[in-house]
Formats: C-alpha cells, structure tokens, sequence
C-alpha cells in the first residue's frame, strides 16, 4: 500500500474538513462549534497521518473513535434537540468517519503484518 493513496483516510479527512468549515458556515446551536471545530480538526491530523504512514493500525483505531465522538457531539455539546444543520452534520460526518475507518482497519493491519519480518 502506498501513501497517500488510501481512499478510506481521504474521506475521513475530507468529513473532518467539512465539520471544521460548517463549525463557522452553520448556525451555532448550543456547544456546536467547539465540537465540530476540534473533532473536525482531530479528524483531519488523524487522516493525513494514516495517509502519510500507512500500516499504523492503532491511528486507524483512533480515527474510528474520533468518527463516534463526532456522531455523538450533538447530544454531548446540547445541540441534538434543535434539529440544526450542525446536529445533521455531526451525525451523518461521525458515520461516515466510522465507516470508512472500520472499512480501513483489516488493510492496515495486513500492511503492518507485513511489514514486520516473521
């Protein structure tokens, strides 16, 4: 597997970067913008990592963490009971995050095995 060739890191980037823009395109709800803007920034540096150094399989682990913080941001940060853009966001961005980074782990953990000598 070579860098930054990983489809699955792309998009988990690529959710983090939306979260981070709609923390300041979107109405803010109760804690909606810390949340977003931090989550999605994790999930930015968690995606470029695992772009830059495939085979990390524990980076992989915490970029599926990070996919479920971000799904259940709204009900943490008081913005779930608005039905805002920003709850939608939050919800649909952590699924897909963990999708993708579940999809992602078996991969990583080849290359890692590989890359280790037996």
């Amino acid at each position: 597997m070579k860098k930054w060739t990983r489809w699955e890191d792309w998009v988990a980037a690529g959710v983090g970067l939306i979260a981070a823009v709609c923390a300041f395109a979107l109405p803010q709800m109760g804690a909606s913008m810390p949340w977003m803007l931090i989550v999605g920034v994790l999930l930015i540096a968690a995606g470029v990592a695992n772009l830059a150094m495939p085979g990390m399989v524990a980076m992989e682990y915490v970029q599926l963490a990070l996919g479920a913080l971000l799904f259940v941001a709204p009900w943490l940060g008081g913005y779930a009971d608005m039905q805002s853009g920003a709850a939608w966001v939050s919800w649909i961005g952590g699924a897909v995050a963990v999708i993708v980074a579940a999809l992602a782990v078996r991969p990583a953990m080849h290359m890692h095995d590989q890359a280790i000598p037996h």
